[in-house]
């Protein structure tokens, strides 16, 4: 997600947002451990994304 996408959002819809991205984060590393993920690249993006939300939170 880019980081004008998130500014464009409400506080609500960004809380929203970082608790499924936090939820998400955690099944994709349950699935790597238990070996059902292929696309590792998916959970740098998540933490990045978490990062972003974050980051723009805390400008608000």
């Amino acid at each position: 997600m880019k980081i004008k996408e998130i500014r464009q959002k409400s506080k609500l819809e960004l809380k929203k947002l970082l608790q499924d991205s936090k939820e998400r984060l955690q099944q994709l590393r349950f699935d790597l451990f238990s070996g059902k993920v292929k696309n590792v690249k998916e959970i740098r993006n998540i933490k990045k994304d978490i990062a972003r939300i974050l980051m723009i939170t805390k400008e608000q």
